[in-house]
């Protein structure tokens, strides 16, 4: 959670992972009973909206947006929910239940600075996994993880493969033990991208 104004914080929410980044009627009815009528909601990049809510009551008004189905994550230095592609072609297919496992293992954990992991259940890629820190592509019944994409900035660059061919139990455990790297050895407010080019991708998983 990231403190704003005086006796306010800003979670992040969103509908958690599932066909594309949606809202029904009772979630923004939810959603709106947290809002005067000239706050605006910031919808960021990664399937994310920002908002502001009383710190005194941070716990109760969290638990009435889970009881409608919104997840609720922190803002600041951590690892963001899982940005997914559309599922278009089926949950099982593009698989959906391994999306799902990766953002509850994840998201939320404390990192150097803000992590951005990206899933896409075929080789379309539409979640963009290659230019997002952590990228996870699905091809047929294995996955691919690429790491180190970047997409602003005159040294912006797609990721590079690290790892091919992973079942789903080898995908958690690798993903798991790079995130938990990047704790470790991270510096403060290092990005990944800059974490990377000081350690190299060789020392990432060994």
């Amino acid at each position: 959670m990231l403190k704003s104004d005086v006796g306010k914080i800003k979670i992040a929410i969103n509908g958690g992972i599932g066909f594309g980044a949606k809202l029904n009627s009772k979630q923004l009815v939810t959603i709106s009973k947290y809002m005067n009528e000239d706050e605006e909601l910031e919808l960021t990049t990664f399937q994310q909206l920002y908002i502001e809510i009383p710190e005194d009551k941070k716990k109760k008004i969290i638990e009435e947006f889970q009881s409608v189905g919104l997840a609720c994550y922190p803002v600041g230095n951590f690892v963001k929910s899982l940005r997914t592609c559309n599922f278009c072609k089926g949950e099982e297919r593009e698989g959906m239940p391994v999306a799902k496992e990766i953002n509850r293992r994840i998201a939320g954990k404390p990192v150097p600075s803000t992590l951005k992991v990206a899933y896409t259940g075929c080789a379309i890629g539409c979640g963009e996994p290659m230019l997002s820190d952590l990228g996870i592509m699905k091809i047929r019944d294995h996955y691919n993880l690429y790491v180190g994409g970047k997409a602003k900035g005159k040294d912006a660059e797609v990721g590079f493969l690290l790892r091919e061919n992973l079942t789903p139990d080898e995908l958690y455990d690798t993903v798991e033990k790079v995130i938990a790297k990047y704790s470790q050895m991270g510096k403060k407010r290092e990005t990944f991208y800059k974490f990377l080019k000081r350690i190299g991708k060789d020392q990432l998983i060994n």
